[in-house]
């Protein structure tokens, strides 16, 4: 299936994206396998669309998780097919965190990875942004900034993000990249499908991915699409609506490149977050608890982070110093 028209943004080859770059029009969005080789990077590239008639790949970088931009006239490409790209590769760090994540596929809930680094003294935090008719809860990234503005700026947030989300709340999204643009925040977009579809009167067996009749070209394709059109950029990441897959489905996300994450510490739920924990909260109005939670661990921590000892890291880095190591 291929995910047609809509306004996105300039390319740069081989350079991470510039989420304030100029519009440009997308057209014909797929998944599409390729090996990138440019500058010493190898880059797994898993989509291609048109931008003003010109081909594009969107590509996950082997070995620093990043998301690159190439174009087709300046890069060079070699369509491979993703079992060959998972087969070749199997010592990257991305390569290493899909199958890791694939060891858990089989769990109804939380399935994918749940830690980071356990050498990190800090932890990766993901904000789930469902579907909400409540504002996002800067008070969040408000304190974040905050706490760490002393010694490091931009501090690595991971935003798990709907299509509904992102389309019903423009005035949070705009403030989301005015405070990227100033240097305070460094977001990484996670895909955390179109819909998120859920039915209350339905088992977790048949809800959320699982309910009859989900398609999953839509909620995965559109939601990265809807990214590229707002400016914003895919990461390598993806996270289950509710939390609930089945190895059938884990195994088709995998089929678009994408790497599962669970949570070792969802904070609402009473959860304490361990140093290289990926920790979650929701940002969408809807979980007080795990905001206030959140706020009360930034001030438990204080001191450390004052002492430049305890840190939010990357999720990319986080997962890739994990998934680098010769075991």
């Amino acid at each position: 299936m291929k995910i047609k028209t809509g306004i996105a943004l300039s390319i740069i080859s081989l350079l991470t994206i510039d989420v304030f770059s100029q519009s440009t029009v997308i057209d014909d969005y797929q998944k599409f396998f390729a090996i990138g080789k440019s500058n010493n990077k190898e880059i797994a590239i898993i989509r291609k669309y048109k931008s003003n008639e010109k081909i594009n790949y969107l590509g996950i970088g082997l070995n620093d998780l990043k998301t690159y931009i190439l174009n087709a006239e300046n890069a060079k490409i070699t369509p491979t097919p993703w079992k060959t790209i998972l087969e070749q590769y199997d010592s990257a760090p991305y390569i290493k965190a899909i199958k890791a994540a694939k060891q858990k596929s089989t769990s109804l809930q939380n399935a994918g990875i749940q830690h980071g680094d356990s050498k990190e003294k800090g932890i990766s935090l993901t904000i789930d942004l469902c579907p909400s008719h409540k504002p996002l809860d800067r008070i969040i990234f408000s304190s974040i900034i905050e706490e760490f503005k002393k010694f490091k700026t931009p501090e690595p947030v991971a935003l798990s993000i709907t299509g509904k989300f992102l389309k019903t709340h423009p005035e949070d999204i705009s403030w989301l990249k005015n405070e990227t643009d100033s240097g305070a925040l460094e977001i990484i977009w996670i895909n955390h499908t179109y819909n998120h579809k859920y039915d209350p009167k339905l088992p977790l067996d048949k809800n959320f991915l699982l309910e009859a009749g989900t398609d999953l070209d839509e909620e995965i394709l559109l939601l990265e699409k809807s990214l590229l059109e707002t400016n914003l950029l895919p990461s390598a990441f993806i996270r289950f609506p509710g939390l609930v897959s089945d190895a059938k489905v884990f195994n088709e996300i995998i089929d678009y490149g994408l790497i599962p994450i669970g949570s070792d510490a969802w904070l609402a739920k009473g959860e304490t977050a361990k140093n290289g924990d990926i920790v979650l909260i929701h940002g969408n109005g809807n979980e007080p608890l795990g905001v206030h939670d959140f706020i009360n661990l930034l001030k438990k921590d204080k001191d450390a982070a004052l002492k430049n000892e305890w840190h939010l890291y990357d999720l990319r880095e986080a997962v890739k110093k994990e998934f680098e190591k010769n075991n």
